[in-house]
């Protein structure tokens, strides 16, 4: 079974280096959906058996919209356990203030996760994500048959710490691997019914036209 992760089209956030969160959702970049739309012709050729999404809206969009250039359009479920972190004080602000507010908190939650204390801002830590976005992958490859391919929309940071989990990495190592990019694609694939994974392509964005800048990875 592959599995395709994709982050959600760009958002007016994304541009303005705001954390978005599980409780944020900017309007998406009008280029955004020229951008979904070449991810969606370049896997319009793939069978895939089902979708899941997040249900936030800039997922949620996106999904639908990369998947009506399927030749075979699947079913789609929104599942609230692809959310994306929930960031408490931080959702909304820029960068740069939250450094200022909140300076371990932005540290950690960017360069060491291992020591991130989401209760600071009122957030979810990185072992609350990856367990309930775990627990989704679980229920994922058990509901589609063994050599099925399935597609997920989500976000940036929890897809991250997500496909790590999977892969086997520790939380300290999670930003090691780099970030993912707006419409990125990352595919994994297991043979053994979910208990092992094997990375298959990470951050994939060579179907995009534009070039990729700071703001566009998370």
């Amino acid at each position: 079974m592959k599995l395709y992760f994709v982050r959600h089209g760009k958002t007016e956030w994304n541009l303005e280096s705001r954390y978005q969160g599980a409780g944020g959702d900017s309007e998406l970049l009008p280029e955004s959906y020229k951008q979904m739309d070449q991810l969606g012709e370049y896997l319009k050729d793939v069978k895939f058996s089902h979708a899941y999404s997040s249900p936030i809206k800039r997922a949620r969009i996106t999904a639908y919209r990369v998947i009506q250039h399927f030749h075979r359009k699947p079913q789609l479920s929104l599942w609230n356990r692809f959310e994306e972190f929930h960031l408490g004080k931080m959702e909304g602000q820029k960068f740069d203030d939250v450094k200022k507010q909140f300076p371990e908190s932005f540290d950690n939650f960017r360069n060491h996760p291992e020591k991130y204390d989401a209760d600071e801002i009122g957030g979810e830590s990185f072992n609350d994500v990856i367990s309930r976005m775990q627990y989704a992958i679980k229920r994922v490859v058990n509901e589609n048959d063994y050599e099925d391919n399935v597609i997920i929309f989500s976000h940036g940071a929890a897809l991250n710490a997500l496909i790590n989990s999977l892969l086997g990495v520790e939380i300290k190592d999670l930003r090691k691997r780099g970030g993912l990019a707006n419409t990125s694609t990352t595919i994994l694939e297991t043979t053994d019914g979910g208990k092992s994974f094997e990375l298959v392509s990470w951050n994939n964005t060579k179907y995009l036209t534009k070039k990729t800048d700071k703001t566009d990875v998370i």
